[in-house]
C-alpha cells in the first residue's frame, strides 16, 4: 500500500513538473516574440526618420541641419511621450566635433511649471556629440524626447536647441512643447 502511494506521489510529481517546464518554455518564447515585434518597429520608425532628414537635405542645399517634424510646434498630450530629431550638415572644410544642448529658454506667463520642471520634461536628447566629416552629414539623427506626466498643467514652453562645431556656435532653432 505504501510503495503504491509513493508511486502515484511521483508520477503526480513528474507531470507537474513537465506541465511547468512546458509553461515555462512557452512563456520564454512569447517574451523573445514581444521584443523581436517591438525592436523591429523601432528600427522601422528610425529609418523612416532618417529617410526623411536624408530628404530634407537633398530639398535645401544651404541648410546646416534638419529637424523633423519641419512645424516648430509639437503636441504632446498629457501622459505621452513625443519629441524630434534632427541632424546636422557640416558645411566646413574640415572634419568637427558637433555638439549640441537643448535647453528651456521660454515658459509661457500662465503655465504653472518653473524652467526646471520643463527641463525635467526631456528625457532623452539634452546634450550630445558626435564627429561629422567634411561636407556630410550625420548618420544617425540625433533625438530629443519628452515625457509628459499626467500631473502636467497645460503649458507652452519654448526649447532651444544649440549646435556647436569645434565649441563655436554653429547654429540654433528652437521648437515649442504645447502640452495638451
Amino acid at each position: 500500500m505504501k510503495k503504491k502511494a509513493a508511486m502515484e506521489m511521483s508520477v503526480g510529481t513528474i507531470v507537474t513538473i513537465v506541465l511547468l517546464m512546458s509553461v515555462l518554455i512557452l512563456g520564454i518564447f512569447l517574451v523573445q516574440k514581444i521584443f523581436s515585434t517591438s525592436t523591429n518597429a523601432i528600427d522601422s520608425v528610425d529609418t523612416k526618420i532618417q529617410s526623411e532628414v536624408d530628404r530634407l537635405f537633398s530639398t535645401d542645399q544651404n541648410a546646416k541641419y534638419s529637424a523633423i517634424p519641419k512645424e516648430r510646434e509639437i503636441s504632446i498630450k498629457k501622459g505621452n511621450s513625443g519629441g524630434f530629431a534632427f541632424s546636422v550638415f557640416n558645411k566646413g572644410t574640415t572634419e568637427g566635433t558637433f555638439a549640441y544642448t537643448t535647453r528651456v529658454s521660454e515658459v509661457a506667463s500662465n503655465c504653472q511649471l518653473t524652467e526646471e520642471e520643463a527641463e525635467d520634461l526631456i528625457i532623452l536628447g539634452k546634450q550630445g556629440e558626435r564627429d561629422i566629416p567634411s561636407g556630410d552629414k550625420l548618420e544617425d539623427a540625433f533625438f530629443v524626447k519628452f515625457q509628459i506626466p499626467e500631473t502636467t498643467p497645460l503649458c507652452q514652453i519654448t526649447y532651444t536647441v544649440e549646435i556647436t562645431k569645434d565649441e563655436t556656435v554653429y547654429t540654433g532653432f528652437s521648437k515649442v512643447l504645447v502640452i495638451k
